[in-house]
């Protein structure tokens, strides 16, 4: 039996993905399993912010087009690439267990967020991680970085930052988590939507393959995207804006907080809900509610119309 995984040809994407190759090929004996590179649009444009050019769906569209054809069977995406929508015909049907959900500092001279000198130079790539940052810190000035972690790690190294920010999840996953300086904790820089998590992207009718996979679901993983993606889908957000929804289980209780920011950091608006896990969904939706009702909708309004 042969199983294509389309993946992104980036280090990170391919340890992601031969990760998945290797969990297949030890649950299924007589598998073969096959690792198709696809550069995406996102992987090309590497010169301009996100936001600017489309946002996260730029790392998934040729992949999913892929699938549509039938040149791929599955997609390993990191869910903070995911876009709130899919095509009709897809569908997510594996979670495997969530890695580390923070956001990491990496900085020259091994000092954390709150020792930074003021002015210091911060690279990110992210809305969300600069909002946050400047109203934590109004003193940073943040560069715009994009790249892949080798290279916004050598951009580091060239002495033009101070600190760049990066996924914990990506940097533990390529063994390179002796170079963070400090997990920064939710209550000052709350993750984006599914960070940490992984999401298993394939054609709704093909069963056989969606029950291959099935043994790498993992439930609490997938309670917690379901609540993040909930409130991705109702605040219509993405690379755009600076949004964060963050999700934890613990037992039966399910907790959710999400933020939406000014992009020069001068307002950050927070809802939380506290519940249970089969309502996850519903939480997701009720806290975007929240911010939009509270301040947030305005700031979005704004954005979405490019008036800031």
């Amino acid at each position: 039996m042969d199983v294509r995984i389309g993946t992104r040809g980036s280090k990170l994407a391919l340890t992601q993905s031969e990760w998945i190759k290797e969990q297949l090929e030890k649950r299924h004996s007589g598998i073969r399993v096959q690792l198709v590179k696809i550069k995406t649009t996102g992987d090309k444009i590497l010169d301009v912010p996100l936001s600017k050019v489309g946002g996260k769906g730029l790392f998934v569209k040729e992949i999913e087009e892929a699938l549509l054809e039938s040149r791929v069977d599955v997609a390993v995406h990191s869910m903070k690439d995911v876009p709130a929508e899919l095509p009709e015909r897809l569908t997510l049907s594996t979670f495997p267990r969530r890695e580390d959900p923070l956001d990491a500092l990496i900085s020259t001279e091994q000092q954390s967020l709150d020792q930074l000198p003021e002015g210091a130079r911060v690279g990110t790539s992210s809305l969300r991680r600069g909002a946050q940052l400047l109203h934590l810190r109004p003193d940073l000035t943040i560069v715009s970085l994009r790249g892949n972690v080798d290279t916004r790690l050598k951009k580091l190294k060239s002495g033009d930052l101070q600190a760049i920010i990066l996924a914990a999840a990506g940097l533990n996953r390529l063994g390179l988590s002796h170079l963070i300086t400090q997990t920064i904790p939710f209550h000052q820089l709350l993750p984006a939507v599914g960070q940490g998590a992984l999401g298993l992207e394939v054609r709704r009718g093909d069963h056989k393959t969606i029950g291959l996979l099935d043994f790498l679901n993992h439930e609490n993983t997938r309670t917690e995207v379901a609540a993040e993606r909930a409130f991705l889908t109702t605040l219509e957000g993405g690379c755009q804006v600076p949004m964060a929804g963050f999700a934890r289980v613990k037992g039966d209780t399910l907790s959710f907080e999400g933020r939406v920011a000014e992009l020069d950091g001068s307002k950050v608006f927070k809802e939380t809900e506290t519940g249970t896990r089969d309502q996850a969904e519903e939480m997701g939706i009720r806290v975007a509610k929240k911010l939009l009702a509270s301040g947030g909708g305005d700031v979005l309004k704004r954005l979405y119309e490019g008036s800031v």
